[in-house]
C-alpha cells in the first residue's frame, strides 16, 4: 500500500501529536529512599519501600517485577491488638504531599520470589500510576536490596 501526499503529512502531524500527549501523561513522581529487604533461600516473600511525592495527584494502583510471580500493593494496620496486612486496590498520592511505604504501614509486596533478593544487589520494580482521567503511567525503577532502609544504621529509619 502507498501513501499519497495528503496521508503521508497527516500521519507525521499524528505521530507529533502522540509525541505530545505521551509528554502531557508522564507521571511526575519523586521517588526517595527506595529499597528492598533482602531475602533468604527458601523465603518466598519481601517487602519493597520508598517515599513517593506526585507533582500532581495520582493514586499508585499497581506494581510489577520481573523478580516475584505476584507484586501486590499492602497495608499492615493494627486492628485491635493484632497487627494485620492486606492487599490494597491502590495507593493515592496527594498532590505535593510525601507518602511513605515502609515497614508496618503501606509498601509493596513481592511475593513468589524467583530467587533470593541479596544484600548488595538490585530489584527492577515498575510502579503503575493512574492519574484522574484514567490514564495510566509507568515508572520503571531498580530497588537496591538491603536489610534496613536505607539510612537506619545512623537513626534515621523512616
Amino acid at each position: 500500500m502507498t501513501l499519497n501526499r495528503i496521508t503521508r503529512p497527516a500521519l507525521f502531524a499524528l505521530a507529533l501529536l502522540a509525541g505530545q500527549v505521551h509528554a502531557q501523561v508522564a507521571a511526575p513522581v519523586a521517588v526517595e529512599g527506595a529499597w528492598a529487604r533482602a531475602s533468604v533461600q527458601g523465603q518466598k516473600a519481601t517487602g519493597a519501600f520508598m517515599r513517593l511525592t506526585a507533582k500532581d495527584g495520582l493514586r499508585l494502583v499497581r506494581a510489577d517485577s520481573p523478580a516475584a510471580g505476584v507484586s501486590e500493593l499492602h497495608e499492615m494496620k493494627m486492628e485491635g491488638d493484632i497487627m494485620k496486612m492486606r492487599a490494597v486496590p491502590g495507593i493515592d498520592l496527594p498532590a505535593g504531599k510525601a507518602v511513605e511505604l515502609k515497614p508496618g504501614g503501606y509498601h509493596v509486596m513481592l511475593m513468589d520470589l524467583k530467587a533470593p533478593l541479596t544484600k548488595g544487589s538490585s530489584v527492577p520494580v515498575t510502579l503503575v500510576f493512574q492519574d484522574a482521567q484514567g490514564i495510566e503511567t509507568q515508572l520503571p525503577l531498580q530497588l537496591p536490596v538491603a536489610t534496613q532502609a536505607p539510612g537506619a544504621a545512623h537513626g534515621l529509619q523512616h
